[in-house]
């Protein structure tokens, strides 16, 4: 391209410039919007010029120096559609980014074509007007039928004095010696050593898995398959038997679920768990208490702190449901795949630190898998936060600044200096969660809650070393 040409193409590309878009946005559902943009012909002319221009330089032809490709020899290399195609994508990119700064939108996610590119390409004539139609997610606008005189049930969680013996007696367990038994029969809580092999009664084939030469089983209920523990109860040393069990329906290797089995047992040794005494050498061993009594005290008041924070978690899983009815939002699509991204990230997060290969175990059917089911979760987790959001702009709650200065103070201490944290986005996630206990408490004084009875489910309970 000659110097006058480029020059030429330049200022028609200025020129351009100060021709403005007509835009028309109309909504859509799923919080979505319309932006129907008229670009006039100068824009289309400018754009193809540029075009031109941009894939003269990239081009090498034989005989003429790169950049230097006269238009019509361009033209017959590359083909014309090759050249409208560039123009036609940095057009619409433009027309993107001045429609949204014109119209001022909230956008998520990148805009696409309604048409598509194809359709859109083949009217495109440069020189000319032409009319794209935009659709894009924008940011929700939540909001709240009400707000007050919410009404939840939450499930109650009370502080049991009983759980300290417990805890107690699972350290003196942890802590036991196992010695030998003799004299007497096999009982409950003893570890007996075993020699079995296992058959399936219908077919009479071993079991895989099934055998061992001297295993240590500790026979308490549930430790092996129903009626093995059972069955051990009551040898003697040495003794010789056959026992006859159900493996449940539930049982993970599918092979074995629900079938019969018979078991050839030999009880080879037997122990006993000799348990250190209940007393203030007892606690200097299993935590770092100098007395018997000082552990009781700080088991009941950690128990009692891992209640209160169970129960008060439970309140505010309810409220949020409860807020969660009033709310009236169109979720974008966007914002949910992002969420379930996040919940996914977070999955494999939680495997790595097991020392799991996450590359090997998320294999794309797995990813694919795990998007699906991930999906309520995700839409529930995005309506509890634009349910706050919107309780936050109706209510007027916000964080008062000398609170976040002092958390953020706060926070930092407990950072290493080596974490290299970006300030910002420490503060951000600061403000965050300071914002949502504020909201959550507001919350809690302007509803009502009624407990219902706790679940009979298995709870994590603080240790007795902790």
């Amino acid at each position: 391209m000659s110097p006058a040409a480029a020059k030429s193409t330049a200022k028609t590309a200025s020129l351009a410039k100060t021709a403005s878009l007509k835009v028309k946005a109309s909504s859509r559902p799923g919080s979505r919007m319309a932006l129907e943009v008229a670009i006039p012909g100068e824009r289309s002319q400018a754009s193809y010029e540029a075009a031109v221009a941009k894939l003269s330089r990239s081009v090498k032809l034989p005989g003429f120096r790169q950049g230097k490709v006269p238009k019509a020899v361009l033209l017959q290399q590359i083909g014309p559609l090759r050249i409208r195609a560039t123009a036609l994508e940095d057009l619409v990119d433009e027309a993107c980014r001045d429609a949204l700064a014109q119209e001022t939108v909230a956008a998520i996610g990148r805009p696409e074509l309604s048409e598509g590119f194809d359709v859109v390409l083949e009217r495109f004539a440069p020189g000319s007007d032409l009319t794209i139609t935009l659709e894009l997610d924008v940011e929700p606008t939540p909001k709240l039928k009400t707000t007050k005189g919410l009404k939840a049930e939450a499930e109650g969680v009370n502080y049991d004095p009983a759980k300290v013996d417990e805890l107690i007696e699972q350290s003196r367990k942890q802590m036991a010696a196992l010695v030998p038994v003799e004299g007497r029969p096999a009982q409950a809580a003893d570890v007996a050593v075993l020699s079995f092999s296992g058959t399936y009664l219908d077919t009479k084939e071993a079991i895989s898995g099934g055998s061992s030469d001297a295993m240590e089983v500790e026979l308490e209920e549930g430790r092996m398959i129903p009626g093995f523990v059972e069955g051990v109860i009551g040898m003697a040393i040495g003794d010789n038997k056959t026992i006859e069990c159900e493996f449940p329906e539930s049982y993970p290797q599918e092979e074995s679920a629900g079938r019969k089995a018979s078991f050839e047992i030999s009880l080879k040794e037997l122990k006993a768990r000799e348990l250190p005494a209940l007393d203030d050498a007892f606690a200097q061993q299993a935590s770092d208490k100098a007395s018997l009594a000082e552990l009781r005290t700080d088991l009941e008041a950690r128990l009692k702190d891992d209640s209160e924070r169970r129960a008060k978690t439970n309140r505010h899983d309810a409220l949020l449901n409860a807020l969660v009815e009033e709310l009236e939002v169109e979720l974008p699509e966007t914002l949910v795949q992002q969420e379930i991204r996040n919940l996914i990230e977070q999955t494999a997060g939680q495997i790595a630190q097991q020392g799991m290969d996450v590359k090997k175990l998320f294999t794309p059917d797995l990813v694919r898998s795990l998007m699906d089911t991930s999906r309520p979760e995700a839409e529930q987790r995005l309506k509890r936060s634009l349910a706050l959001k919107a309780l936050a702009s109706a209510e007027k709650i916000e964080v008062d600044a000398k609170d976040l200065e002092a958390k953020i103070k706060e926070v930092s201490r407990g950072i290493s200096k080596e974490g290299n944290i970006d300030p910002e986005r420490l503060r951000l996630a600061v403000a965050d969660d300071l914002l949502q206990e504020k909201l959550l408490d507001w919350l809690e004084a302007n509803s009502t809650i009624t407990e219902k009875a706790p679940a009979n489910r298995l709870e994590s309970q603080p240790s007795i070393s902790a």
